[in-house]
């Protein structure tokens, strides 16, 4: 198991994940990542969140891989 944290970012903004996530390898790490973006973005808010950036990072702090909210989002409709 690794420990992995999910920060988000968009230009103006970080959000920091202290807490993190135990995942068995990087197909549950990037099902995590999924989830919390969609946890994100059904959350009542007037946020756009198709700039932000979720950035998956190892407990060492090396980035992992990034997904961009638009990749989960979709199109605006």
């Amino acid at each position: 198991m690794t420990h992995v944290y999910f920060h988000c970012s968009k230009r103006s903004e970080v959000l920091v994940n202290r807490c993190g996530a135990l995942v068995d390898d990087l197909a549950e790490a990037r099902d995590h990542a999924a989830c919390v973006v969609r946890s994100l973005t059904t959350a009542r808010s007037v946020e756009d969140w198709r700039g932000w950036i979720l950035h998956v990072k190892d407990d060492l702090g090396d980035e992992l891989f990034v997904v961009p909210f638009a990749f989960v989002l979709g199109k605006p409709h």
